[in-house]
């Protein structure tokens, strides 16, 4: 069995397809961590997981990132950087060691399920690694701990860890990802700001694979 880290944006849904394309069993889980764009990006992992018909889970943890400082936490009153990621100077999207939480908690929820693989959506950015905790070396590190701290019962998959969104959507394109149904935008807004960067992001790959803006 596969647990999939599932934020309902582009690479956690195409991650989930490629997951159970591989496996029937897969359980998804997402987080409520205190983010600006929270409703709408869990409503969409909600309907990502109902559109696979996968067990989904949604964990609170928002006291965890009470004190972030960064614009995504909801309650500071810091304006979201905007701009292509390789062109911000002062990116302020990023949560302090996120991923290595919500990596943490699925290995110990892996291990009481008895799944085996932990299925997490990073990948490269156009202008290289803008998050530390989406970076190749961080993904070996944590699937070290996460196989060391199992017993070698769970291993962590980052199947884009090595390439670019435009690539993702490819293979979603081609495993047939409903696409329309995902949000990515960090203001929270709909329609989706196309100002962030993780909306410019998106924007960009869907163009590349000759689809419309979603």
């Amino acid at each position: 069995m596969k647990l999939v880290l599932l934020s309902g944006g582009v690479d956690s849904s195409t991650a989930l397809s490629l997951a159970l394309s591989q496996d029937p069993q897969v359980e998804a889980i997402s987080f409520s961590y205190n983010q600006k764009h929270k409703e709408l990006e869990l409503e969409a992992a909600r309907k990502i997981a109902a559109y696979y018909k996968v067990p989904h889970q949604i964990l609170e943890v928002s006291s965890i990132f009470s004190g972030s400082k960064s614009s995504l936490n909801a309650g500071n009153d810091i304006e979201v950087s905007t701009g292509d990621y390789a062109t911000q100077t002062e990116a302020n999207t990023e949560v302090e060691f996120r991923n290595g939480i919500f990596i943490s908690i699925l290995a110990g929820i892996a291990m009481q399920k008895g799944a085996s693989e932990i299925y997490f959506g990073a990948h490269l950015d156009d202008s290289g690694v803008i998050y530390p905790d989406c970076s190749p070396e961080f993904i070996e590190a944590m699937n070290q701990a996460v196989q060391l701290g199992s017993g070698g019962k769970v291993r962590l998959t980052a199947p884009f860890g090595q390439v670019k969104k435009k690539d993702i959507v490819a293979k979603g394109v081609e495993l047939g990802v409903p696409y329309e149904l995902t949000y990515s935008c960090y203001n929270g807004v709909y329609p989706p700001c196309g100002k962030c960067g993780t909306c410019i992001d998106r924007n960009k790959a869907f163009l590349a694979n000759g689809l419309e803006i979603l």
